[in-house]
């Protein structure tokens, strides 16, 4: 048994709301991938749960009128890969929320969760950084509207108020339009494991496909939140679509990242990481956007 003190059920947004503003301390829970096992380790005991699971508005992937990708954030990994508008503009995203857990957890496990438990490995994180994702935030004083790299304050912590409440994640045309983009995970497992390290990055090509016209990456695990990597998009804008470019973004990606020790892997051995990611994410964005190196 969960030691759980009560569970409400929300079955709109105005009424998780609510309960939330009637119930401060309560925890969200949605796919509950996440939640449950803090429960069951004993972390939550005794604690409220608001549950949006049954909010079905809150689910699914749409394009608005001006073109943006709208991802509601109760979209499961498993729905996410399978999408046509993600196959069709954001490939990339698919197959990096691919690579979280098993099956199961992927069936059950939305892209809300991923993102507000505020982890820098999560498998979503880097690629909605490099694909300059907005997060759309609702409570009972309105919507508001922030980039992703704000969202994320410190490990374990996002910028969501009290009542407040994820209700999607945007990305809009000019961020992918044109764009291709390829996610790496290293881990030490090839499934069911943590990320000792992410990489996503993407780029536009000219028509020719000889020249970068914009390149991003963004890492996980690479400092305690998911980190665009300003000086790496910089180092290759309007450079010539060759080897010595692609060794230039891998050398710049090691300026703005401060990777930690832990007992999954050395700070060192991250940055060795990060140099050789940022290498063939890059040469194989090149590739699948029509280019050659």
């Amino acid at each position: 048994m969960y030691d759980i003190k009560a569970l409400y059920e929300a079955n709109s947004v105005n009424e998780a709301i609510e309960l939330m503003q009637q119930h401060p301390d309560a925890k969200i829970i949605a796919g509950g991938s996440d939640v449950l096992i803090k429960l069951r380790e004993g972390k939550l005991a005794g604690c409220e749960l608001v549950s949006i699971f049954g909010i079905d508005a809150l689910r699914g992937i749409s394009m608005d009128e001006d073109g943006t990708l709208r991802i509601l954030p109760l979209t499961s990994f498993s729905h996410i890969t399978k999408d046509p508008l993600i196959n069709e503009h954001i490939k990339v995203l698919g197959e990096a929320v691919d690579m979280v857990g098993g099956p199961q957890i992927r069936n059950i496990g939305t892209i809300g969760g991923n993102i507000s438990n505020g982890v820098t490995s999560a498998d979503s994180a880097s690629t909605l950084h490099a694909w300059d994702a907005i997060v759309e935030l609702t409570s009972a004083e309105g919507v508001r509207q922030l980039p992703i790299k704000e969202y994320y304050i410190s490990a374990g912590k996002v910028a969501l108020r009290p009542a407040e409440l994820l209700t999607a994640i945007l990305i809009k045309e000019e961020s992918y339009a044109g764009y291709k983009g390829h996610y790496i995970k290293y881990a030490m497992r090839n499934a069911m494991d943590i990320a000792t390290l992410g990489c996503s990055v993407n780029v536009k090509l000219s028509d020719d496909k000889k020249t970068i016209l914009g390149a991003r990456i963004a890492y996980g695990v690479a400092g305690p939140v998911p980190m665009r990597v300003p000086a790496a998009e910089e180092a290759v804008r309007g450079k010539p679509v060759c080897g010595e470019t692609v060794d230039a973004f891998a050398g710049a990606a090691m300026q703005n990242i401060n990777p930690r020790d832990s007992w999954r892997a050395s700070r060192d051995f991250r940055l060795h990481l990060a140099h050789e990611l940022a290498k063939r994410a890059l040469t194989e964005s090149i590739r699948l956007s029509g280019g050659e190196i």
